[in-house]
Order: C-alpha cells, then structure tokens, then sequence
C-alpha cells in the first residue's frame, strides 16, 4: 500500500473565511466545491508529510499547519494588508528557514516559511 495524499480537513460554519484566508491572501485555487465542504490547493506537486513535535522550534508553540511559499516577503505582507496579527516572526531560523506565525480565522496556528 502507498499513502498518495493527505489532507488536513478543519470544521466550520463559515466556509467564507476560508474562501478569504486561503484563497484570497494565500492564493490557492478552490478545487473542489460541494457547498457544505470546500478543499483548496494548487498544482504544485509536494511530498507526503506528516509532522509530530513538541514545540514549533525556537521555544515557540506548535503550530497546527505549516505553508511554504516561494516568497515570504510578499506573503507577510498580504497578511499585513489584511490585518491578520502575526503571532511570531518574521525571523531567520538556525535551521534554514524563514518565517512567521499566524491564526486562521478558525484559530488554527499557521507557519508560514520559505527555505533560505
């Protein structure tokens, strides 16, 4: 057996703030819409990853879901045009990451990073 996907699924009554959190400042396309349940992505292909800690690195909390963008400047500031707080960062990690933290709209705590 051979595990081909993953996918993180977050309940809500609102499928609208998702709309605009990970749609509209993080960009990814809506790929599947049934009005009660909506998933969005890109065609990007990634790894299969499942991640376990305890702690986010750098004494900070661990985070619920982890982003990686190609341009971590531009995401920061989407966030900041939004008004989004950000929660940790932005920093230069020790371990080669850039990043910062953020809650979505469902208080899920989200790291959003780039590879250095």
């Amino acid at each position: 057996m051979k595990v081909k996907r993953i996918m993180a699924n977050t309940a809500t009554e609102d499928l609208d703030k998702a709309e605009a959190f990970y749609g509209g400042i993080l960009g990814l396309e809506r790929l599947m819409d049934h009005g009660w349940f909506r998933t969005y992505g890109s065609d990007e292909r990634m790894r299969v990853q499942v991640s376990f800690g305890a702690e986010g690195g750098s004494g900070t909390e661990l985070p619920d879901l982890s982003i990686e963008v190609d341009d971590i400047e531009t995401a920061l500031m989407r966030f900041e045009e939004a008004s989004v707080p950000i929660e940790y960062g932005p920093v230069s990690e020790p371990w080669g990451v850039r990043r910062f933290y953020v809650r979505d709209p469902f208080g899920k705590l989200v790291n959003i990073l780039q590879h250095e």
